[in-house]
């Protein structure tokens, strides 16, 4: 798509966002740096996969989605569900594996979910959110609701089947969903360029008949920008829209990841274009933030932070004799 919109960095932009989008990705990017520090000291265990660098994404979608609106994610999802409005305590008892968590402890890292929030997970499997949101989707369009479903998903998820099928139904239903591919270069260990063809994934989707698009996915503002018009189309009936999103993971795929697939030359290069880095300034530069803000939203996030783990640590394991609980359905021997 060519878009006759302003440059991002023309678009009107008022202190008050500025707070928002900054806080929002400081946010995400504590946590994170909590609950890697916490994994290495054994608190939080099974799988982990950070969110580190891709901060601007989830910061510049969720404020555009309604609460009706619903959100399927992959195994890198904290990001997605603390912003989200899924409280940090919940997120970080379900890490710890706590009775309090959002999925009660069982699901872990890569399975957060909460109903009310309409965040459908977390989902460990690569494309695996593609069906269940196109079914959420469809759900709306017979009932006849103006809502959004988005549906997270990465570049690795492109090489599954289930992505060309759920492309196909999505576009002849003209279903109401909006598909947000965080490209961020890798599928777990494998270069994009050595798994795709074709490496522009918007025109993947676009062979299917739907709008696409693709955005600078370390840039806040054209993040806002680009799905901000997808959403707008989408619950308008337009039917589904594509956006990649162009980005970078600064940590390794998970905890366990030896990271020998790529040069430390080359993370040091997207690190200069770390979205965090790049909004403050724009911000400051425009006279809409100062040092003290920066400071401010730090403090708050790691309140917010201690106070999630002091949540987590006092909760309770789930007793053993709930092992089996939802395991067998009510009367069955």
């Amino acid at each position: 798509m060519t878009s006759t919109e302003p440059s991002p960095d023309f678009l009107p932009l008022d202190r008050a966002q500025a707070l928002a989008l900054l806080g929002g990705m400081i946010r995400v990017r504590r946590f994170e740096e909590k609950c890697q520090e916490l994994y290495g000291a054994g608190k939080i265990r099974g799988f982990l996969h950070l969110y580190i660098g891709e901060e601007a994404i989830a910061a510049g979608v969720m404020p555009l989605l309604d609460g009706s609106d619903a959100v399927v994610s992959t195994y890198r999802e904290h990001g997605h569900a603390l912003l989200r409005g899924v409280p940090a305590g919940a997120i970080m008892a379900e890490m710890y594996g706590r009775a309090t968590g959002c999925s009660r402890g069982r699901g872990g890292s890569m399975h957060l979910f909460d109903l009310p929030r309409r965040f459908y997970g977390g989902n460990a499997i690569v494309g695996g959110g593609l069906p269940l949101a196109l079914g959420l989707a469809l759900a709306d369009l017979m009932q006849g609701r103006k809502r959004v479903t988005a549906c997270f998903l990465g570049d690795g998820a492109v090489a599954e089947g289930v992505f060309h099928e759920s492309m196909n139904l999505a576009a002849l239903w003209k279903l109401p969903v909006l598909l947000l591919c965080e490209n961020n270069q890798y599928a777990m260990g494998t270069a994009l360029d050595r798994h795709q063809s074709q490496q522009n994934l918007a025109l993947k989707a676009q062979s299917y008949k739907m709008e696409v698009e693709r955005v600078d996915g370390m840039d806040v503002l054209a993040v806002q920008a680009a799905v901000r018009r997808a959403a707008e189309y989408v619950r308008a009936g337009g039917g589904p829209w594509f956006v990649e999103l162009l980005t970078y993971r600064f940590r390794a795929h998970s905890a366990y990841d030896p990271e020998l697939y790529r040069s430390k030359e080359e993370v040091a290069r997207w690190k200069k274009r770390d979205p965090i880095a790049l909004f403050e300034s724009l911000a400051t530069e425009r006279g809409l933030l100062g040092p003290e803000d920066v400071a401010a939203l730090e403090r708050a996030s790691d309140e917010e932070i201690a106070s999630a783990i002091s949540f987590a640590e006092e909760s309770p394991l789930e007793p053993v004799e709930d092992l089996a609980k939802d395991v067998y359905a009510p009367g069955t021997p």
